[in-house]
């Protein structure tokens, strides 16, 4: 019985040491060794040879199993059967399917034990106290391995052969870790509280800015504010001083086309030389990208060739809007707002418990997410002035206050100017209240 006990125990110890040892984190490793850490070193080094790892912890489990079924085969249902036949009088037939069936009643229970101590719980332990098991088992895996070396050595040379038979390579190894894993990774951080929900959010962010386009960032041609390269000093001066924006787009015949950048600093700065110069020498080249183009690859180059601003053209040539830096950075990072600026440019403001001010220009999901709802996906639209028109019959005229009720929302237009949505009360629809959208 006594042995049993221990082989039960040395399978869980081999068992447990697999599980901790391949669940470490080999940069870990490596930046606590690199400090000194002498575990830390050993166990990188039984890291970086899994194939001598697990090849002793499989021969040390191998055999705890062979030898465990072994001598309870022989001791348990021997003696039960010589018990049998003692007791009953059992001829040799009934005293041989007596012994069979001690063997597989001995073998039940057995495994049974095996399975719940000498694996589950140990594999259990070692998953949540990875660090310490793997520390703990490390110098004796170690010896285990040095000792068994020979043995190691057929079987490694038998896997790998085995291996190139069915055209594996065996020294490959698969390092790549899809978007996939790396979501659901960021997941479980977040339900187990390593990860907080707004890194969370920006990581996210960061994978889907990959697939957004200059058309999908860029601020519309209707909303950015340009200085005409003809305007008086007076005009700009007052634009600069109602926008605070430090950099604006020129033209010169009309917004298409644009002849370059006015940095406000830079202009303020010449307003105060005794012979300013002209403002057509002031203005930076203005910096062209289609469309189409990537945003990640728009930021790179931005930052490459440190600029802030460029102006986003359409397949004619035409000005579509512009990006700037700030606008690329918001999509990873959220909206960035200063001490300056006023809340009227906040695109979403909340105002009271179920009421919201919102820009017409401001993006559905972008709505949905202040909101928390799920607004579903509207192909024909995606801002909340798209919305609202698409469910008028007639572009309304410019002062009036039309209101829809949609998606359980109530939308009433605050202000309209030059036939666009500039902003709207937003408020949730209570039970009860579902529009012919939400029930059709």
């Amino acid at each position: 019985m006594l042995l049993q006990v221990v082989l039960i125990l040395v399978n869980a110890f081999f068992a447990a040491t697999e599980i901790a040892v391949i669940s470490l984190n080999e940069n870990v490793l490596r930046h606590q060794a690199e400090d000194g850490d002498k575990k830390a070193a050993k166990l990188l080094k039984i890291v970086e040879t899994p194939t001598r790892f697990l090849s002793t912890i499989q021969i040390g489990i191998t055999l705890a199993g062979f030898l465990g079924s072994a001598f309870a085969a022989d001791n348990f249902a021997g003696r039960i059967r010589d018990w049998a036949v003692a007791s009953y009088q059992l001829d040799a037939g009934a005293a041989a399917a007596v012994n069979t069936l001690s063997v597989i009643l001995i073998t039940i229970i057995l495994s049974f034990f095996t399975l719940v101590f000498g694996e589950l719980v140990p594999k259990r332990i070692a998953m949540q106290k990875t660090d310490k098991v793997a520390r703990m088992a490390c110098g004796v895996v170690s010896v285990l391995a040095a000792f068994m070396r020979p043995i190691i050595w057929l079987l490694t040379v038998s896997t790998n052969g085995m291996l190139r038979l069915l055209h594996i390579d065996p020294n490959a190894e698969d390092d790549e870790v899809s978007e996939e894993e790396i979501r659901m990774m960021v997941d479980i951080g977040e339900e187990k509280g390593a990860i907080e929900s707004g890194e969370k959010e920006m990581i996210e962010n960061i994978f889907e800015f990959n697939n957004m386009t200059a058309e999908d960032v860029m601020i519309h041609r209707t909303d950015v504010v340009m200085l005409w390269a003809e305007d008086p000093d007076e005009e700009i001066v007052r634009t600069i001083e109602e926008t605070g924006l430090t950099r604006f787009p020129v033209y010169e015949e009309d917004a298409d086309d644009v002849v370059g950048v006015l940095n406000t600093r830079t202009y303020l700065l010449n307003a105060r030389l005794e012979r300013p110069r002209p403002l057509r020498e002031l203005l930076t080249p203005a910096y062209f990208v289609p469309e189409s183009v990537r945003t990640d690859v728009l930021f790179r180059d931005m930052q490459a060739k440190k600029i802030h601003m460029a102006v986003v053209v359409d397949e004619y040539g035409g000005t579509s809007g512009i990006i700037t830096m700030e606008d690329l950075l918001e999509e990873i990072v959220g909206n960035i707002y200063d001490e300056f600026d006023p809340q009227e440019d906040q695109e979403i403001v909340q105002l009271e418990a179920n009421l919201w001010r919102v820009a017409g220009s401001a993006d559905l999901e972008e709505v949905a997410e202040a909101l928390d709802m799920e607004l579903p996906e509207d192909e024909e639209c995606d801002t909340l002035g798209g919305l609202v028109f698409a469910q008028l019959s007639v572009i309304p005229e410019d002062g009036s206050h039309p209101a829809v009720d949609i998606y359980g929302l109530h939308i009433e237009v605050e202000e309209l100017t030059d036939r666009r949505v500039e902003w709207a009360l937003v408020s949730k629809l209570a039970d009860g209240e579902a529009t012919d959208e939400d029930n059709g």
